[in-house]
């Protein structure tokens, strides 16, 4: 009899916790003076103070308060760079990442490029929401989060300055010429973070060492 009950009236199934995909990059400190190199061949990066995308810290910063709420059950963040963007991708463990993947590239990449590395771990970690930053302070050239939408024929929500997260669909407020605009969609998704989405939080220094190890 009690199986009975059991096959009459069955648990309610568990909400499946959704994975979160964040990217990060390396770029010169948004503080530093930029000087361009004697050839003119580009800006001086030897010796100069390297740190995560402002853009990118909003994004990593709204996954994790989604992880908060419960309602993102994993993080993982993944960077394209030299092996020095691995100091980016700790920063991203110490704030509240749970796993991190380094592709490691010397040299200049285009977004298109990026979108298409960013595929290849999309389907490989299978997230259910991408979070970029709307842009990076080195080429302001925002574009990679909507090259990697198309790419993965997934819809997208730009300039976010606002998320909520519920029942598979994701509402964006974004900020457009006109004021706000509102737009509703079904997940999975790409959002890429614009400046008033929140106020990143510092990764402290226990963190951090947590991270180095």
């Amino acid at each position: 009899w009690p199986s009975l009950l059991f096959d009459l009236y069955p648990p309610p199934p568990q909400a499946k916790r959704m994975r979160a995909l964040v990217a990060v990059k390396r770029v010169v400190d948004y503080a530093v003076k930029i000087r361009v190199k004697g050839d003119k061949s580009g800006v001086e990066t030897a010796g100069v103070k390297m740190s995560m995308n402002p853009f990118c810290e909003i994004a990593v910063e709204e996954a994790v308060r989604l992880k908060e709420k419960k309602v993102v059950e994993e993080i993982v963040a993944v960077s394209i760079g030299p092996k020095q963007s691995a100091d980016t991708l700790r920063t991203a463990l110490a704030m509240g990442a749970d796993r991190a993947v380094h592709i490691n590239h010397d040299g200049i990449l285009q977004p298109l490029a990026v979108a298409k590395l960013l595929k290849a771990v999309v389907d490989k970690e299978s997230p259910d929401v991408v979070f970029v930053g709307k842009q990076a302070i080195d080429d302001d050239a925002n574009q990679t989060g909507q090259m990697l939408a198309g790419l993965l024929g997934w819809p997208q929500g730009t300039f976010c300055s606002k998320l909520e997260i519920a029942d598979k669909k994701a509402t964006v407020e974004r900020e457009v010429d006109g004021g706000i605009e509102t737009v509703s969609m079904g997940l999975p998704a790409v959002i890429t973070a614009d400046l008033r989405l929140n106020d990143p939080r510092y990764a402290t220094l226990p963190n951090i060492m947590k991270a180095k190890k």
